[in-house]
């Protein structure tokens, strides 16, 4: 199987463009999905003290063995937080013309028979230190070595793969800082500039690593370090990690849940013009990644409008509604799907980290389901934290991206000063003249995650905010209170009422909600809203004010 967009530049040379550009990372990719493939079952224990030690090797024997070409890919349980794992096992057969060979959940030694070749060595990890296990996916990318702990240590020799690194009693005592730190001495400069992986989401005796894989396969720094000012050492080492990644380069994964909060982690990646691609959990990466789109496909949008189309709304409440969070952990594959008109936020990181996650995504829509693009540039960002200087050339990128993908409204978040319960989400108005700056062509703007005020119309263009967030655990009947209770406060029609829901929650549920209102109400396109809301403002143009309170997510 042959391969392009290989590293052919020099690193200098990379960096440079990268710089320029804002560009993506260049990796390989085959030229065709393999004829192919070994499946792998993996369960759904990832304790430490169970499956885990399993799993970690399983995963840094993807990462080895799919270096060359996409040749395993593991089968995740059915409730794995990124539903779609399952579904594109069957969709990669289909489509793509994988044939599956599929080993016995758990026979590491059949895996191992296969693939052992891929690795030079093992790496042992510290059951009794949580972060060694982190710092051993760090060394098996460099070093090429499976990460096994000391129950595995006779598989491993079977398979000819004798230790090579030794991290038992390594940490004894030890916190992350110094962990961390012994491990960015001895291995970083050694490590990808174009990616580095924050292992965090669960922790204490949990670890759900489902992108450490890729981490593996592309020598990435691994941590779970803090951006959290209550632990400045850990911060001030993160602080060096991402001032030494390449200018626009990726942050996989996820901040840990014991150690700060999304808004601290994603907003210091933020001030180092990086981009945020989670989840912690996103899996087969280091497969995905390397099959290209069939040669008969190409992204196409469910537009209902053209661009220079006139649309002229009546007196009457207009709902738009967009589930963000990635269709991958979704509602997607729940039932009510295109039912209503509905708006999809998509990753758009995935048109090279995952093409055919996306081709599937396109080609399963509905007529009713609506792609747009977020959030907030090339990946997940808070613009109020990017340096102005580095803001053009992501922004960019996140115009090439919305090209290649066929979308035409750009979604914006920002927690870096607050979140749905503190602070604010809102844009200062230079921000927001900086994104119709770069922004062209755009249809609209939509702004928030709960709740937000910023609220602007140029040139047939408006930048709207959501004035309703449906959370997972909102019951029905409460729901269509809040939204009657909106009705009720803005009296003047036509009423744009933007509608942002939250991952689980089915489309059944939204759509009972909103037939049951009192009003009459109109469920359009978010192509046709943003249309609709320039034809007559009756929504006021405001940004975010020097007096606002902010929150820096303590």
């Amino acid at each position: 199987m042959s391969f392009r967009r290989l590293r052919l530049l020099p690193l200098f040379v990379l960096a440079a463009c990268t710089a320029l550009r804002g560009a993506p990372p260049t990796i390989a990719v085959a030229d065709h999905a393999p004829a192919s493939a070994t499946l792998i079952p993996v369960s759904d224990n990832w304790r430490l003290d169970g499956d885990l030690p399993a799993h970690a090797t399983l995963l840094s024997l993807q990462g080895l063995a799919n270096r060359s070409t996409p040749r395993i890919y593991l089968e995740y349980p059915a409730d794995w937080q990124w539903e779609i794992a399952g579904p594109l096992i069957g969709y990669l057969e289909r489509r793509h013309g994988v044939a599956w060979d599929r080993l016995e959940p758990g026979d590491l030694d059949a895996a191992l028979s296969r693939f052992s070749t891929a690795a030079r060595g093992c790496v042992v990890w510290d059951q009794a230190v949580r972060s060694s296990l982190i710092v051993a996916f760090t060394i098996a990318g460099v070093e090429d070595l499976l990460v096994v702990n000391s129950d595995q240590l006779d598989l491993a020799a079977r398979h000819g793969l004798e230790v090579v690194v030794d991290l038992r009693d390594q940490f004894t005592g030890q916190d992350d800082a110094e962990i961390y730190q012994w491990a960015y001495d001895r291995y970083y400069e050694r490590c990808s500039r174009d990616f580095y992986v924050v292992l965090g989401g669960e922790y204490g005796a949990v670890m759900k690593p489902g992108i450490a894989d890729f981490g593996v396969q592309q020598r990435a720094f691994f941590s779970d370090l803090s951006a959290n000012p209550k632990h400045p050492a850990q911060l001030a080492l993160l602080n060096r990690v991402l001032a030494g990644q390449n200018p626009a380069s990726i942050v996989l994964g996820w901040h840990s849940y014991g150690k700060d909060t999304e808004g601290q982690h994603t907003t210091l990646v933020g001030n180092y013009g990086l981009k945020m691609e989670g989840l912690h959990n996103l899996p087969n990466v280091s497969f995905t990644s390397q099959i290209p789109l069939t040669p008969d496909f190409e992204f196409t949008n469910n537009h209902t409008v053209e661009p220079d189309a006139t649309l002229v709304a009546e007196d009457k409440v207009y709902v738009a509604a967009i589930a963000t969070d990635s269709m991958g952990i979704g509602a997607w594959t729940k039932p009510g799907r295109g039912r209503i008109p509905y708006g999809w936020q998509v990753l758009m990181n995935w048109s090279w980290m995952s093409p055919p996650a996306l081709q599937f995504f396109y080609e399963d829509k509905t007529p009713n389901d609506y792609f747009i693009a977020g959030l907030s540039g090339p990946g997940y960002m808070y613009p109020k934290s990017i340096p102005a200087d580095k803001f053009p050339a992501l922004m960019s990128d996140a115009r090439g991206l919305m090209k290649t993908l066929d979308l035409r409204i750009m979604e914006i978040m920002d927690y870096s000063e607050g979140n749905r319960h503190v602070g604010n989400t809102d844009l200062p108005k230079e921000l927001v003249d900086r994104y119709y700056h770069e922004f062209p062509d755009v249809l609209g703007f939509i702004n928030g995650y709960g709740t937000a005020r910023t609220f602007d119309l140029r040139d047939g263009r408006p930048f709207l905010s959501y004035d309703y967030y449906l959370g997972v655990n909102r019951p029905t009947e409460e729901a269509a209170a809040d939204l009657e209770e909106l009705l009720r406060l803005n009296p003047q029609r036509p009423y744009f009422l933007l509608m942002h829901v939250r991952e689980r929650t089915t489309i059944e549920q939204v759509a009972t909600i909103l037939e049951n209102l009192s009003d009459e109400v109109e469920v359009v396109p978010l192509d046709a809203f943003l249309k609709l809301s320039a034809s007559k403002k009756t929504y006021r143009t405001h940004f975010q004010e020097p007096t606002d309170p902010i929150d820096l997510n303590p």
